[in-house]
């Protein structure tokens, strides 16, 4: 398909010809659109270093906080359970939803002119549905382990087996991949000849089908009705899970019950920091392109950093064995040796 839509040209024709075409006719008749330009979160050349300085750091701080998640829980046998076993998972797809588009939008503050390939362009809109699809899914199984573990604690090791979590992960990457083939599906066989400039930091869906040089009514909806289909029954089974779960734990007083109160504030708080940006620029379609520029780095960007800092500022069990990881590797006067030895 993309050979196809890539070879799309035009012959030729002459004025008087031109003349009596139809409007739409004249308007494809134009040469192919080979590359995007991305447009960016500023136009200012004065805000562009601190932009590469600040998202620069940002991506680090994803980088490092997510991998040292799931460094802890493969590291630490007391970690490998169902519940950290999905939230090495989740740290793995926010590396993803990080780096689709994050490394370019950095690399891109330092050039005056921001392009990407057609190629390129559908390779990110291919990886942003997958990505997000697979985290939506994710999540809900997280609210369904944790649905097991408070409401049927008797059967949890039962129930929540080991080939279990590995089938919720891969139904998770199952359904973001069938999701993203039926995004790609409505736009990759749209004519684009032109214009081409994409008001983002990376080829959001929306956008890109918006510069089809024809009638995208009825491809916006079907776009609109996929992504708003999988993020609202998302978003409603984990409203279900969680009001479920709230109840069974308010009935409760004990100590472990408020252990899970303290895990299900960091699971809502992940959910409505996701679900939050995703629901309002697909579901809600209407609103203008400078918030969902500002949603679009809320979801790819700071959900992926706050995502460590809520799993591991209120979990003891992270926390403790975060400690135990520090204290193997990085030893009193280890790091000094090592610079010392890599200075020498």
């Amino acid at each position: 398909m993309l050979t196809s839509l890539t070879d799309l040209c035009f012959f030729p024709i002459q004025a008087t010809e031109t003349k009596s075409l139809p409007k739409s006719m004249n308007e494809t008749n134009h040469s192919r659109v080979t590359e995007f330009v991305l447009l960016g979160l500023s136009s200012s050349r004065e805000l562009q270093p601190f932009l590469f300085l600040i998202f620069s750091l940002f991506y680090l701080a994803i980088l490092l906080g997510n991998f040292l998640i799931i460094l802890t829980v493969t590291s630490d046998s007391r970690l490998h359970t169902p519940m950290y076993f999905l939230l090495a998972n989740l740290s793995f797809i926010d590396v993803c939803v990080a780096s689709f588009a994050t490394p370019k939008m950095i690399a891109d503050s330092l050039v005056e002119r921001k392009t990407i390939s057609f190629d390129a362009c559908l390779a990110q809109i291919f990886f942003v549905h997958l990505f997000t699809g697979s985290e939506m899914v994710l999540l809900v199984s997280m609210a369904y382990d944790r649905y097991v573990a408070i409401c049927k604690p008797l059967h949890y090791m039962t129930i929540m087996s080991r080939r279990v979590c590995v089938v919720l992960v891969l139904i998770s990457w199952f359904v973001g991949f069938i999701h993203t083939t039926s995004q790609l599906a409505f736009t990759v066989n749209l004519p684009f000849c032109g214009p081409n400039k994409v008001d983002s930091f990376f080829c959001d869906l929306p956008l890109v089908t918006k510069l089809a040089c024809t009638d995208t009514y009825v491809v916006s909806l079907l776009i609109v009705a996929d992504s708003g289909f999988l993020s609202l029954s998302s978003f409603l089974l984990l409203v279900v899970s969680y009001t479920v779960i709230l109840v069974t734990v308010r009935n409760r007083s004990s100590a472990s019950m408020a252990k899970a109160r303290s895990t299900l504030t960091a699971h809502i708080t992940v959910v409505t920091l996701f679900f939050g940006p995703c629901i309002f620029i697909y579901v809600w379609p209407f609103s203008s392109y400078s918030v969902d520029k500002v949603l679009a780095v809320f979801y790819t960007i700071f959900t992926p950093i706050l995502n460590p800092v809520i799993y591991t500022l209120r979990n003891k069990e992270v926390k403790a064995a975060m400690s135990k990881l520090k204290s193997r590797y990085l030893k009193p006067g280890q790091v000094s040796v090592v610079i010392r030895n890599a200075l020498s």
